[in-house]
Parts: C-alpha cells; sequence; structure tokens
C-alpha cells in the first residue's frame, strides 16, 4: 500500500553522530550533525513501563514514515517538536523498496543519546 502523501505532516530533523571542533579550545567534541529535514507521518503504538534497576522508567515507540532516501540508518536521530527519538531500525516498503521508509523509534529511555 503506497504511502499517502497526505500524512506527511510532520516537520521533523533528522540528525546523525558526528563531531565538531570547539572553538574556544580546538578540542574535537562528539554530538550530532544535521543530515537534512523532512516532512513526515507519525504514529505512535505503544507506552510501556518498565524497571531497570529499581527505577521506574517509561519507554514510548512508534514510527515515523518518510518518503525513500538511501542515506538513513539505524545510528541516527530524529528530532520532532523538541522531543530526541532513537531510531531502532529502517524498514524499506514492501512493493519496490524505493518509495517510502518506515522508521520505527524510541524515546524515553535515554531520550536519543
Amino acid at each position: 500500500m503506497p504511502l499517502n502523501p497526505g500524512k506527511l505532516r510532520h516537520r521533523i530533523t533528522i540528525e546523525k553522530p558526528g563531531q565538531t571542533q570547539d572553538p574556544a579550545t580546538g578540542e574535537m567534541i562528539d554530538g550530532w550533525q544535521l543530515v537534512d529535514e523532512v516532512w513526515a507521518a507519525k504514529r505512535p503504538s505503544s507506552a510501556r513501563e518498565f524497571k531497570q534497576s529499581q527505577a521506574g522508567q517509561s519507554e514510548i515507540t512508534g514510527e515515523f514514515q518518510i518518503r525513500y532516501r538511501d542515506d538513513v540508518d539505524a545510528t541516527m536521530r530524529i528530532l520532532h517538536k523538541g522531543k530526541v527519538y532513537n531510531i531502532e531500525g529502517v524498514l524499506e516498503d514492501n512493493e519496490s523498496g524505493m518509495e517510502w521508509l518506515t522508521l520505527p523509534y524510541s524515546q524515553g529511555v535515554n531520550d536519543g543519546n
């Protein structure tokens, strides 16, 4: 089933891990670099509560769908409305594999860091 372009109503920023140079010290600092801003469909799917190290945490999962591109992978993250989403995988469409991508995400455990 093709992606309905009318559902691409969320503007998201895709970032990849990278290094930048501190202008004051010249030190290389780990951070995030802009890949692109694209339109996406957002579909939250679940929220689950779990315990880790005796501290309650929640993780929210779902997926973004974007038009196909070959430069997105699971090491990247998405920024949307001030929130950070970890990309958990990159799934191509079932038909041609070249129309759209589904990007399952998680949010809440480590805020994409």
